[in-house]
């Protein structure tokens, strides 16, 4: 009986990212981390690939080939995109149990409108989901790295991801204070593809910036500065070129986005209430998502807060992911949670 209950148990947790899709499947863990990328045929709309496969061709492809984002700033800008993009995941993670219908929970930016939760749930009972379930990603990113989320106290997590930061001070299963920046990984790496158009007249691809971010780019001072290679096209003579760029540059890049996500943080911490202010001074602010991992980025939001700030010791790219099992897991617990 045990093994057929792990058999035909297929409830899915969905961490619906801008840049990246989790997947948890109840009794296999997560099963599932790819970029929300999908590319198709021109022509013919035919999906030819999604995923990582999809990512490899980015920036590579032909005019014949599409290559798509179907989410922006964390919502679903091509609804017809995301559900082939939600189906090939679920199918990928369901194998055998492809004839049984998932109960699904996916999470939401805390900012997101009732027509954009909407058009998330019709996307997943549209690919089969027998139950679908919402949930804001900073509850999750809370649940996820284990924080009293259900006690009288105030807890708040800084959940950095693709398209936005989502930024909440949370208690009693509920979210007190939030703000949702459309300002997150997408606007950093748009930050230093901007930055080597305008200083070297070198223009650099999305991923280009994204590897260079990770590569070299900081929030505060390094303990010693480092350099990369930058490979790009020379806008004036119109040929490839290589550039030798350093640290101190790329984080001046970095710095208008990081100093909106400081911003941001000190607008929430100013409109909460003085008993669960206490309770932050007391516990300290929790950094999660992708962008969370950002060398220097903690030390930042110490300097711009003076509050005490951590990050999720575990995975702060899976933190929402593993906040939708715990509520799969413990489904009745963290009902009052979900819409």
């Amino acid at each position: 009986m045990g093994f057929l209950s792990r058999y035909f148990s297929n409830d899915i947790g969905i961490d619906l990212g801008t840049a990246n899709t989790l997947v948890f499947v109840k009794g296999e863990g997560i099963v599932l981390n790819e970029p929300s990328i999908v590319a198709r045929q021109a022509a013919t709309k035919k999906v030819i690939a999604v995923g990582t496969e999809a990512k490899e061709m980015v920036g590579r492809e032909n005019s014949e080939i599409q290559i798509i984002r179907p989410l922006k700033d964390g919502v679903i800008a091509d609804f017809e995109v995301t559900e082939e993009m939600i189906r090939h995941f679920i199918r990928k993670v369901q194998k055998n149990k492809l004839f049984v219908r998932p109960k699904i929970v996916v999470s939401v930016p805390s900012g997101s409108t009732e027509v954009e939760k909407r058009a998330v749930r019709n996307s997943c009972e549209r690919v089969g989901a027998r139950e679908v379930y919402l949930v804001s990603e900073p509850m999750a990113a809370a649940i996820g790295i284990g924080l009293p989320v259900e006690q009288a106290i105030g807890s708040m997590v800084i959940d950095v991801g693709g398209g936005t930061t989502e930024i909440a001070v949370i208690a009693l299963s509920g979210i007190v204070e939030h703000e949702s920046l459309r300002v997150a990984g997408d606007a950093m790496d748009q930050a230093l593809v901007d930055w080597m158009r305008k200083k070297y007249n070198l223009m650099i691809g999305a991923r280009g910036a994204e590897i260079l971010k990770w590569e070299i780019g900081s929030a505060m001072l390094l303990e010693s500065e480092e350099e990369a290679p930058v490979r790009g096209r020379d806008m004036v003579a119109g040929i490839p070129k290589t550039l030798q760029v350093g640290s101190l540059e790329i984080r001046e890049a970095l710095s208008d986005p990081v100093s909106q996500i400081v911003a941001g943080v000190r607008r929430v911490l100013e409109r909460t209430p003085p008993e669960l202010a206490a309770d932050i001074l007391d516990r300290g602010m929790v950094l999660s998502g992708g962008g969370g991992k950002m060398r220097g980025l903690k030390e930042r939001l110490i300097d711009g807060t003076s509050l005490p700030t951590f990050v999720d010791s575990e995975d702060p790219l899976s933190a929402v992911v593993r906040g939708n099992a715990k509520i799969l897991e413990e489904f009745e617990r963290y009902r009052k949670v979900l819409f």
